[in-house]
């Protein structure tokens, strides 16, 4: 069977990126003997690294010193060349999958690069208008009662942007367009045959009927409406605060979110610091960790590299899959 590669980018050098990334990736190739994985990166963040035929380190040089927990504005255009990087290796064929540690927004705008986060700047590289951003997690039999492990996918309708901008940025289109690619991605790269998605109201209770918004009525009602006919299997609009019902009876694929809070506060609660992030939409596969830079303790030896093994086993399935369809 020929070999799955993936690439990392390791992500902020001055955090614990470069540490879960060599962690991670010396796990993954113990328990899947079908991948090869290149790390992209700086040498110096790897000097205890052994390279073999299945774990490589592709250098791409540091612009200054990275000091743990120091964040140096020097190294944002590494962070980008990093991403950069990855994103050609896959559009070109040479990899599978990417794989992203995390990286800090607010040194890199401030040296003067405008980035409000990977989901953004990946579109605009593959040149896409519209993606999605998807959180995944397998949640463990015994929780809430679940008789056997359950994946949980939530999406976002809009992504990184102030609470007050949400609702000028939702419409029936990117509403409907949202659910059109959630679907797409579920079939095409998850192997699900016929997704069954629930989509969140904007407002306390979806609006009580009006009483409290009215975008469930004008907007969101008439996007779930469309997608229906186009034979997509969708509900709603449900309250956010009880459409997150994980009980055996009301098995779901997916979730959409209209704001970032609204569907990550209750998926990260849940998912105990082993979520993925995936970016739908994209002519490539990426997946990335579910947390920070965690400055506090890079180089400390605590850092836990749970969330990005279990974004390279979500790439890696995603990667068979898209092979296999």
């Amino acid at each position: 069977m020929p070999l799955v590669d993936l690439v990392i980018t390791t992500g902020e050098p001055a955090g614990i990126g470069p540490a879960v990334s060599i962690e991670a990736a010396q796990a993954f190739l113990r328990e899947q003997g079908d991948v090869r994985i290149t790390l992209l990166g700086d040498p110096v963040l790897f000097a205890g690294m052994a390279p073999s035929e299945r774990l490589l380190l592709e250098p791409i040089q540091l612009s200054a010193n990275a000091v743990p927990g120091e964040l140096n504005a020097a190294n944002a255009q590494y962070v980008l060349s990093l991403l950069d990087a990855a994103v050609d290796g896959c559009r070109t064929g040479r990899f599978h999958a990417m794989v992203t540690a995390p990286v800090h927004k607010g040194i890199i705008n401030q040296s003067g690069i405008p980035f409000t986060g990977h989901t953004e700047y990946l579109a605009a590289r593959c040149h896409v208008e519209r993606v999605v951003m998807m959180l995944c997690a397998n949640l463990p039999a015994g929780l809430f009662g679940l008789d056997q492990p359950l994946p949980l996918r939530v999406a976002l309708a809009t992504i990184h942007l102030p609470l007050a901008e949400v609702p000028r940025q939702i419409s029936i289109a990117s509403v409907l367009e949202t659910i059109q690619i959630v679907d797409r991605d579920l079939k095409d790269r998850f192997g699900i045959r016929c997704p069954r998605i629930q989509v969140a109201g904007l407002n306390p209770h979806a609006g009580e009927g009006g009483y409290l918004g009215t975008e469930e009525i004008t907007l969101i009602s008439p996007a779930i409406m469309q997608a229906k006919q186009l034979g997509i299997a969708v509900e709603g609009p449900f309250p956010g605060d009880t459409m997150f019902d994980l009980r055996p009876r009301n098995r779901v694929d997916a979730y959409i979110a209209m704001y970032h809070d609204q569907g990550l506060a209750p998926f990260k609660l849940v998912s105990f610091g082993g979520g993925v992030n995936v970016t739908l939409g994209l002519p490539i596969i990426r997946t990335s960790v579910d947390h920070g830079t965690a400055l506090d303790i890079a180089a400390q030896g605590s850092a836990d590299s749970g969330s990005m093994l279990e974004a390279l086993r979500l790439a890696f399935q995603l990667a068979q899959n898209q092979a296999n369809a």
